[in-house]
């Protein structure tokens, strides 16, 4: 793509993305100490509070949606910065519980539509393969933002002391601020046709797009393993050392930071369909959990045979994320209609949500009766989401289907008609 072709300030998305992920990364791998040390109340309290508050949130997922396609993603995308700058930047005086609670929920609600705000724009500012690339560079920095949060926040909290959660909690907010400071340069195209007046029965009604939201509840629940089964895994059933967990995380981090865009411009070049990527990306998630089981059956005692067997099985989970990923965002992107890709992602946006909310309870039941069980069921669903992706393939558009060397550079965003909600 030549220079002079380029989207207008593409650069913006993937940085911004980056930033964003430092504030993030501050913040989710201390949860719940984060949040007790912030606040002062109980670590019973807070989790109860995010529980209920992040299933509450959800319900602001239609509501952006429809925003979305009414006025544009990067308008949204603002005013969700904004809310979580406020949150964030109030947490520390928020000790009561009703005012934890109603500030965790307007964070949350902020925090649940973001990533479908985040899809809708990437979709405003790029068409064909430059999706597939924008989307794998936006990721890729997004990751590496998050590890230099964690690494933060902990060098913070290690100089500071609990202290150091107040100050995390305002760098998040300011992280937040500056990510959409960086957003300006950025010039969404959108269509001049007029938007249709059509709401969410329209996305009820698409089945083969119903059939790619499933397909991703089920790859979703394979990207939940790793951050809720494989530790629990881990210490109860292959009693490591918990120092692997972390290594596990870094290896993941790291690869998704460095390869992400590598990994990404292989499947592209090899002309993959974004079904098939994504349904390659499921299997080798399959292959990554069957090793799983067979690590469970043998437990190996020797340690340094331990950390080799389980740094080679999240290298393949990992190749299996690269993979999947940017295919299936895009596949979701792309077979949405303009007039209602708001609307659209935020109904594909619920797959991931349901899969964080069931994920814990279905892994820890499946766990209780057999340690290897939890992995034999998501080879299953990892199997049965690619089975559905090919399946469905000849139903989606083709230019969903295949990444098409289209770019759309210059375009200003022209007033709408309203959309019916």
């Amino acid at each position: 793509m030549k220079k002079s072709d380029r989207i207008p300030g593409q650069w913006a998305l993937p940085v911004a993305a980056a930033v964003n992920g430092v504030g993030t990364g501050m913040y989710v791998p201390f949860t719940l100490v984060f949040f007790h040390y912030v606040t002062g109340l109980s670590f019973t309290v807070v989790g109860a509070v995010l529980t209920v508050t992040g299933l509450a949130g959800l319900t602001a997922l239609p509501l952006a949606g429809a925003a979305v396609d009414r006025f544009g993603a990067r308008p949204v995308q603002y005013v969700l910065y904004g809310v979580r700058v406020a949150g964030f930047a109030l947490y520390p005086f928020a000790h009561a519980l009703p005012a934890f609670a109603a500030v965790a929920l307007v964070t949350a609600a902020a925090d649940r539509a973001f990533p479908a705000v985040q899809q809708s724009l990437i979709g405003e500012v790029a068409l064909g393969a430059d999706r597939d690339r924008l989307q794998a560079a936006t990721r890729a920095l997004q990751n590496g933002g998050n590890g230099a949060g964690a690494l933060l926040a902990s060098l913070v909290i290690a100089f500071a002391g609990p202290t150091g959660y107040t100050y995390t909690a305002w760098g998040n907010a300011l992280s937040f601020a500056l990510a959409a400071l960086l957003l300006r340069p950025l010039k969404p195209v959108r269509s001049t046709t007029a938007r249709r007046r059509a709401g969410y029965r329209m996305v009820l009604a698409d089945r083969p797009f119903l059939v790619v939201t499933g397909a991703n509840f089920l790859n979703a629940l394979s990207y939940s393993a790793l951050s809720v089964l494989f530790p629990l895994f881990l210490l109860e059933w292959l009693h490591a050392p918990a120092a692997l967990t972390g290594a596990a995380f870094t290896v993941n981090t790291v690869l998704c930071a460095l390869a992400g865009v590598y990994v990404g411009s292989r499947v592209r070049r090899a002309g993959a369909r974004r079904t098939r990527a994504a349904a390659l990306g499921g299997t080798l998630f399959s292959a990554a959990f069957a090793a799983q089981i067979v690590l469970g059956t043998v437990r190996p005692t020797s340690g340094p045979v331990l950390g080799t067997a389980l740094t080679a099985v999240i290298v393949v989970y990992t190749l299996g994320e690269l993979i999947h990923s940017p295919a299936a965002e895009v596949l979701a992107v792309s077979a949405a209609p303009e007039a209602l890709r708001g609307r659209y992602m935020a109904a594909y946006q619920v797959s991931w949500s349901l899969a964080k909310a069931v994920a814990p309870s279905l892994f820890t039941t499946l766990f209780a009766a057999d340690g290897r069980l939890p992995w034999a069921v998501l080879i299953a669903t990892s199997a049965l989401a690619a089975a559905l992706l090919i399946r469905v393939e000849r139903r989606l558009p083709a230019e969903a289907v295949r990444p098409q060397a289209v770019t759309v550079t210059h375009a200003a965003a022209p007033a709408t008609a309203p959309v019916a909600a």
